[in-house]
């Protein structure tokens, strides 16, 4: 599945709020000089030429919210390539990383001040590479991807100005899927721990069981959809969006429905909480009294329960997610870019390059209070991904997560908070009987498409 969100940012007035004239990448009316939303961008920066020019001078490095806990790596890492490029200067500046993250780094870039390396999310990629504020690596530096896990490289593209996709962004860190459970429970059910399902459909069949044997004592999990889509439906395979991200189509798949069907009759048979269809509270807390068969899929949520519920803990196992139709997991990478508008561009993206280096990025991966995965192959192959000591289910979750990465996609959907309300609404009426899932599906789609029109 390769479908792209290209509705909410990459529209010049709705979310960036730029001027039609302003939007995108274009030449200058002399001819030497181009402009990205009316700020001068120097012509080495631009065409098809390999970026060249001396590693000197002054950048600024914008990061998101991450100064506080891990001051010393970024400094070290900013000394390292300071010692090694005599004559550099790096301004580190740490963006708290809020609703308004977005808002505000388009506005610096509005203003001609976006910093020469920022540390972006998916959807600001967007925004700022189809404004023409984000260096075009594919011309600028062709032999970029290499240190990177090939599958992701490939699906970090977003659209130009021009539609065209292209390599804006440098792939940086990313969290992990994988199944948690608690073995003792998986047992009482008469489930084997060891023989985990490999499909999503497969999940529900044993949660079926887990129904019949709880005597409401304990459950599958919580019923709330948002807490399952879109992952689930991206694992099936099922086209949530057309190809050109314009409109929803999941309830055009058989598969949307038997996955409908599937939550209605576990929320019925008593496999889920029957206050929590629409209930927001937190699935490790749950998890972390033994009501939960199956936890949360974040690897760091295993670090919550070993610290706040160690008992619960010895008894967690951990399994590779379903992969289901899809045949590898997605995730949403932070990213690193380099502006376009950078007066010294050449040493913007050598730090770059430097800063998401296999090296640097495997030193911060070790970091004891951080769960992540880096996204060069070399660092995902290093021992200390695959160490285990003894029966560990974090060790176990971070050795899955390491290998999963290795052919991971950054596809994933990243529906907005209205689209993913106006889904679950409807999915909640079936679930409680009051819809068919066939009907239920039409109506959410229908609403979920009106929010798309609306860009909202």
């Amino acid at each position: 599945m390769r479908a792209r969100r290209l509705t909410r940012t990459l529209t010049c007035i709705a979310v960036l709020s730029l001027t039609a004239a302003g939007c995108g990448l274009s030449g200058g009316s002399d001819g030497d000089d181009a402009t990205a939303g009316g700020c001068k961008v120097d012509k080495g920066n631009v065409g098809s030429g390999k970026l060249t020019g001396d590693v000197k001078g002054k950048i600024t490095f914008q990061t998101t919210n991450l100064k506080k806990d891990f001051g010393d790596y970024f400094n070290g890492v900013i000394d390292a390539f300071e010692k090694a490029h005599p004559g550099t200067e790096i301004k580190w500046i740490d963006d708290p990383g809020d609703a308004t993250f977005t808002q505000r780094l388009v506005a610096d870039a509005q203003g001609c001040t976006l910093p020469d390396v920022v540390n972006i999310n998916v959807n600001t990629a967007i925004a700022l590479t189809k404004n023409g504020y984000l260096l075009d690596l594919d011309k600028k530096a062709p032999d970029a991807g290499e240190p990177f896990v090939p599958a992701l490289w490939k699906s970090s593209l977003y659209p130009d100005a021009s539609g065209t996709e292209v390599h804006s962004v440098l792939p940086w860190y990313s969290g992990g899927i994988v199944q948690t459970f608690n073995t003792e429970l998986l047992e009482k059910a008469g489930l084997d721990p060891a023989k985990p399902p490999t499909t999503v459909l497969g999940l529900f069949d044993d949660a079926e069981k887990i129904a019949k044997a709880s005597g409401g004592k304990y459950f599958a999990f919580l019923a709330n959809p948002q807490l399952r889509i879109p992952a689930d439906w991206q694992q099936m395979g099922i086209e949530i969006l057309s190809a050109d991200g314009k409109k929803f189509t999941f309830a055009d798949d058989p598969k949307t429905v038997q996955w409908v069907e599937a939550m209605t009759k576990l929320y019925k048979s008593g496999g889920m909480p029957r206050d929590s269809l629409s209930s927001t509270q937190d699935p490790a807390n749950v998890y972390g009294q033994g009501k939960l068969a199956y936890g949360p899929t974040n690897p760091n949520f295993l670090r919550f329960i070993q610290q706040n519920n160690p008992t619960v803990y010895k008894k967690t196992g951990v399994a590779r997610f379903m992969l289901d139709d899809l045949g590898h997991t997605v995730g949403a990478p932070q990213y690193i870019g380099v502006a376009s508008t950078s007066k010294n561009a050449a040493t913007a993206l050598s730090f770059a390059q430097f800063l998401t280096n296999a090296e640097n990025q495997l030193e911060w991966a070790k970091d004891p209070n951080v769960v992540i995965f880096p996204s060069t192959t070399t660092s995902l192959d290093d021992p200390f991904f695959q160490s285990v000591k003894g029966d560990d289910p974090f060790g176990e979750a971070r050795k899955i997560v390491a290998s999963d990465r290795k052919t991971a996609t950054a596809d994933e959907i990243a529906l907005t908070p209205g689209e993913l309300n106006a889904i679950s609404a409807q999915i909640q009426l079936a679930m409680q009987g009051k819809k068919s899932a066939e009907d239920a599906l039409k109506e959410a789609q229908s609403k979920a498409n009106e929010l798309i029109e609306q860009g909202s």
